[in-house]
């Protein structure tokens, strides 16, 4: 079973402010892989790296954009960053072989990789409603005080 994870250059690039990525006010898209796209985290930069995006109704390719996208810091001492949005759905769809989600900035020029989501098993749906809950803890969070 693949790991999800965070595409490793779009954040060094980000952190050294090779990248203008607005992680509050760009256009970040979620699409949809099977299992046969296989993520490198290392190299995988754009868009235009990722294959095997799915087909099928209810679905337009390049994904969905997310909706009400923050990231906020802690308060609390715990020393974390969380970058979240709104749950993504995909109503009346007709999906196979879902594996996995790819979230990428469309505003930037090529597309940057943001984060890969692992669901854990192929998932399906059939005049029904595909939808991604993020986890409580944001899409991400990074942890600045191990």
């Amino acid at each position: 079973q693949m790991a999800s994870g965070l595409y490793v250059e779009t954040f060094e690039a980000a952190l050294k402010n090779d990248l203008a990525l607005d992680m509050d006010n760009d256009t970040f898209k979620c699409m949809l892989v099977t299992a046969s796209y296989t993520p490198n985290f290392e190299t995988h930069t754009n868009k235009s790296d990722v294959s095997n995006e799915v087909t099928g109704t209810g679905y337009t390719a390049g994904g969905e954009a997310l909706t009400s996208v923050a990231m906020t810091s802690s308060s609390d001492g715990t020393g974390t960053i969380k970058w979240d949005a709104d749950d993504v759905s995909w109503t009346s769809s007709t999906l196979s072989n879902v594996r996995a989600g790819v979230i990428y900035d469309d505003t930037v020029t090529d597309d940057r990789l943001i984060a890969y989501i692992d669901f854990g098993g192929d998932f399906s749906t059939t005049s029904g409603t595909f939808q991604i809950q993020w986890n409580a803890a944001g899409i991400f969070t990074l942890d600045l005080k191990p």
